[in-house]
Order: structure tokens, then sequence, then C-alpha cells
């Protein structure tokens, strides 16, 4: 059994109110609850999708990995403990917390904690609405969007992603660092979403380079990237459209240093007919660099 979806994302984060700014007023979630030291923001029905605590990392510090079903959740757990996989069942509060039925905490390799859980809260009572105006989220069954993970244990990561969790390779791509050196990036999916997950196997500051929300259309794109300047958020990357997952993006940096990318239209993976294929360039056109 495998998991189905990335269902939130966790941030230490040094200074609130510039990514609470941030957050709603540039990537037009909406806030959920708060309470001075955490606060979490819905891209849709769902009682959040990220969540920033207050701390010196500036980097990621927990997904949520969503299991369909409990039978789904009972199998994984089977899994694990076939393997010998260590992991803690969540105390009462911490499942309080999340809004889950039932959840276990992991750690990957790379040091990030994972937990894999079933039953989230849907806030059906309480429509999301966007205050930048924002029309809506591809989240459903592709779940909050991707994260791109750094690290020199490739090949631990890799194995702890697919093997026990069930994640997929979509395909490759390979970048000419130098004559005689090419960074191979790799791409997984765990449902029709191109990638919820890419590892690039190389030393960073940060566990995460980027992650990415996808917006329902072009316009919503456009209307983010007028944003950029009112908003006070420095632009990364132009517009361009990659190679692989064929998103029309931009990337902007966030207050923490790492990067988000905003998209629509971004490809689905289907197992039955996908098959793996590797590229020589990240991008079709476009994603310069800005200076």
């Amino acid at each position: 059994m495998s998991v189905a979806s990335l269902g939130y994302i966790g941030f230490e984060v040094s200074d609130l109110g510039a990514w609470d700014s941030y957050l709603t007023g540039f990537l037009g979630l909406m806030p959920g609850r708060s309470n001075g030291t955490s606060a979490r923001y819905r891209m849709d029905d769902r009682a959040f999708r990220l969540q920033i605590d207050e701390g010196k990392a500036d980097d990621i510090s927990f997904i949520g990995l969503e299991v369909e079903t409990w039978e789904g959740m009972q199998a994984l757990r089977g899994k694990l403990d076939k393997e010998g996989v260590k992991y803690a069942p969540a105390s009462d509060n911490l499942k309080a917390e999340r809004g889950v039925r039932d959840l276990i905490v992991l750690t990957d390799p790379a040091g990030l904690q994972v937990e894999i859980y079933v039953g989230a809260t849907v806030l059906t009572s309480v429509p999301f609405n966007s205050p930048a105006g924002v029309s809506e989220y591809l989240t459903g069954e592709q779940g909050a969007g991707h994260v791109v993970l750094a690290s020199e244990k490739i090949d631990e990561v890799r194995d702890f992603y697919t093997r026990l969790l069930g994640f997929r390779l979509s395909d490759t791509i390979g970048i000419a660092i130098a004559p005689d050196f090419t960074l191979t990036l790799e791409f997984y999916h765990c449902n029709p979403r191109h990638h919820t997950l890419a590892l690039a196997p190389m030393p960073a500051p940060k566990r995460l380079h980027h992650f990415m929300v996808e917006m329902a259309t072009m316009d919503d794109v456009g209307f983010a990237m007028d944003r950029i300047e009112k908003c006070g958020v420095k632009q990364t990357m132009t517009l361009g459209k990659h190679s692989n997952d064929r998103m029309i993006s931009f990337y902007a940096a966030t207050p923490s240093g790492f990067e988000v990318e905003v998209g629509t239209a971004g490809i689905a993976v289907h197992d039955e007919v996908w098959r793996v294929t590797h590229h020589e360039v990240t991008s079709m056109w476009g994603h310069k660099r800005c200076s």
C-alpha cells in the first residue's frame, strides 16, 4: 500500500508576520487557526494545507502524507512493521492538532519529519475564500502541490520514499553543471500529479529547494505576478514552461530564503500508459533567473 497525496506541509520560520502577509496577500491562501506561535492556512475545504511554526530553521519542518482509507493505513503500518521501520503512533494531542483520525510519525533518512495519516478534517461549513481573489487551487486527489528536497543521502532517501512509501518515478532531468558533471534531478508521483516529490542529489543549506502551489487558471498565475511588486516579493525566475510536467509557472523567494513555484496547467500521470523519460533541460522556454 502506498501514500496517496501530499496532504500538508509545515515550515519553521523566524518571522511569522512576514510569512502571514506572504501567504495571504501574495499567494492568496485563506487564514486558518492561529495561536501566536503557529498559524495554519487553507487552499480548499481542508482545515489546512500549510502550517508555519515560529523557530530559527527557516526551512521545511514536516510533511503530511495522506492515505485514502483506514484499511490502507493498516496495510501501510503492516508493511513498515515487516520492513522493521521505526515509527511512533501520534499522541492524541498531535492528532487533534493536525485534525486527523489516525497518524504515525517517521523520520526520513535526511532527518525530515514525515507524518502519515488518514481521516483529515474537512470544513464544508466554512467555504474556502482567497483573500487575494485566487479562483481555486488544484488539490483534491493531487494534494497540496509538490516539494523539492535536496540531500546528499540520495540512495537512502530514494529508497525510503519509493520502496517503503510507494512513490513512483515519473522522469529525470539532467542539468550540465560542468563539462564533466551532470546533476540528475528525480521526479516522483503518488497520484496523477506529475510529481509530488522531487529529489536533488546535492548538499544544500536547506532541506527544501522549493514548494509548488498549482492555481486553477493562467489568469490566477498572472494576477499573482501582478501582486509581486505590491507585496514586496522578490521574483527569482521568469514565467516559463517546464520540459517534463509542462507546468507554466514563475518562482519567487519566500521570507525564509527558499522558493515557491506558482503554476498552472501541469500534465497528469496515468500509470497504465505513462513511460519514464529523461530530459536534458528543465524548461521548454522561460524560467530565466532574475537579477
